[in-house]
């Protein structure tokens, strides 16, 4: 499996020939000013929450592609008023897609959309089919609720853990998560888009190279191979 990053929390990730995009937030940062967003293809927009810097651009792409929008009720309501397919889920709940299962899992956040309103309770997505499993966790502190992935998913091939601090969990604490999911391989993200967020990459790879476990920081742009 490939996935190219965008950026922020922003992935494409091609699973059986569909092409999964999530949390877009790509027309506004400023380091990526190079990404064409009217260029992305995708057939699903996975929204862990409703903030602008993980939804900004889903409306743009659902309507570009014709793409139907994952995530909570009520964030895909609000989409669903705009005119935009999506299929709605909530926590402790899977679906099997056409490009593997998803399951909603908790996110200790918060989450409002861009107009203000209540955007439900925010989480991640564990997505699997028979060949690979991996964990989006969207914004999140460490929780102790990560350790029952482990017990109620597949085996993880790779996770996606925010890793910039302030807003979400830092290095240090996205490390122990990588042990309560029981994950070796880790893609960094929310990092580096804006000062609070900046890192030391030397520093959150020694965090969890102590702990056994690699940690990939993709560059904006690029393309992770073989995770």
């Amino acid at each position: 499996m490939n996935i190219t990053y965008f950026g922020q929390s922003s992935f494409l990730i091609e699973m059986n020939g569909i092409h999964l995009i999530t949390d877009p937030f790509i027309s506004s940062n400023p380091k990526a000013p190079d990404i064409d967003v009217d260029g992305i293809k995708a057939q699903y927009v996975l929204l862990s929450h409703g903030h602008q810097d993980h939804v900004e651009d889903a409306e743009r792409i659902a309507k570009n592609n014709g793409a139907k929008i994952i995530s909570n009720f009520e964030i895909v309501t609000w989409y669903g008023q705009k005119g935009i397919d999506g299929h709605p889920m909530n926590h402790g709940g899977k679906w099997k897609f056409d490009f593997g299962t998803v399951k909603y899992v908790y996110a200790t956040h918060s989450s409002v959309l861009p107009d203000g309103t209540y955007g439900g309770n925010p989480g991640g997505f564990v997505i699997w089919d028979k060949n690979v499993c991996f964990y989006f966790a969207g914004d999140t502190a460490l929780s102790m609720d990560m350790q029952t992935i482990p017990m109620t998913c597949p085996k993880l091939d790779f996770a996606i853990l925010p890793i910039g601090d302030n807003f979400t969990m830092g290095h240090e604490d996205a490390a122990i998560a990588a042990e309560f999911i029981d994950c070796d391989t880790i893609v960094g993200c929310h990092f580096d888009t804006f000062g609070y967020i900046e890192i030391d990459h030397a520093a959150a790879i020694s965090s969890f190279a102590k702990r056994g476990k690699k940690l990939i920081l993709p560059a904006i742009g690029s393309t992770v191979e073989g995770v």
